[in-house]
């Protein structure tokens, strides 16, 4: 959340001459409203299904660079689905995202106490987030394009 996947996964698509998608936006665009109003409407379990259900199309029908939501890994057969794609984990430290994403209501996530929410967030989801992952990158004081050459770097991949 507020690591940057949408923008180096953008980055590295470009960089490498394949399309981009994220499934949050495939989400948005399939509902017709932001995920923070889907999260209010209908709750998070709603949105964990949809969530499950994009990750599932998107996977099989996208052939580029694949963003997911954040909570994308809660999921035991979304795990299972990404191991055998390279998946990259984009990690950063909480003073990092307390930065990044602040108390923007967009994240339901962390409407209250954002520090506190992320921690806990973490706690729960890194060791998950490092299962699937084939590579870890940290995003702390890297711009967009660093990250990108960093995931590029740790996956052995040339531009385009």
């Amino acid at each position: 959340m507020g690591v940057g996947k949408t923008t180096v996964g953008a980055l590295l698509a470009t960089r490498l001459g394949v399309p981009h998608r994220d499934t949050d936006a495939d989400i948005v665009a399939a509902q017709g409203r932001e995920i923070a109003d889907i999260f209010v409407d209908e709750g998070e379990q709603y949105f964990r299904e949809l969530e499950r259900e994009a990750v599932r199309a998107a996977v099989a029908e996208h052939t580029g660079v694949l963003a997911l939501g954040g909570g994308a890994i809660l999921d035991g057969s979304t795990r299972e689905l990404l191991s055998a794609h390279p998946v990259v984990y984009l990690s950063m430290d909480v003073e990092e995202a307390v930065r990044r994403t602040g108390l923007n209501q967009a994240r339901p996530l962390l409407a209250v106490n954002p520090r506190k929410q992320w921690r806990e967030l973490m706690e729960a989801r890194r060791t998950l987030y490092t299962e699937v992952a084939r590579v870890v990158v940290a995003t702390d004081g890297r711009t967009p394009e660093e990250v990108a050459q960093a995931v590029l770097d740790a996956l052995e991949l040339k531009d385009a």
